[in-house]
């Protein structure tokens, strides 16, 4: 997974409502190359759960019988990318709080 500027329309939104969020302000400052950076430091086990949520999200059909389309409006694309998004980030404190209290108490899941 890696950061697409060219793509980061988003990043260059000029809409009213967007003006008074720091978080978008913050995005707007970093380099490419700081988000891409922070893109490829997720884990291969996030990546995987977030695209279980999605296709549940979504509906699951197995690819071999169906061709599957899913239509929707800008709104509920949004929301979906939202849930998907913060998914991500809750996960990636998971995994951290995971990675500390290994280090703290010796012990991984691996090990239960």
């Amino acid at each position: 997974m890696s950061f697409n500027s060219d793509n980061a329309n988003f990043l260059r939104s000029d809409v009213e409502a967007m003006d008074a969020n720091s978080l978008l302000k913050y995005l707007q400052l970093q380099s490419p190359e700081v988000l891409d950076r922070v893109a490829r430091s997720v884990s291969s086990q996030a990546k995987q759960i977030v695209s279980h949520n999605v296709q549940g999200l979504l509906g699951v059909l197995p690819s071999e019988g169906f061709n599957v389309r899913v239509t929707t409006d800008r709104e509920n694309l949004a929301g979906l990318l939202a849930s998907a998004m913060l998914t991500g980030y809750f996960l990636r404190q998971m995994e951290q709080r995971m990675e500390l209290e290994d280090e703290v108490f010796g012990a991984s899941l691996d090990d239960l």
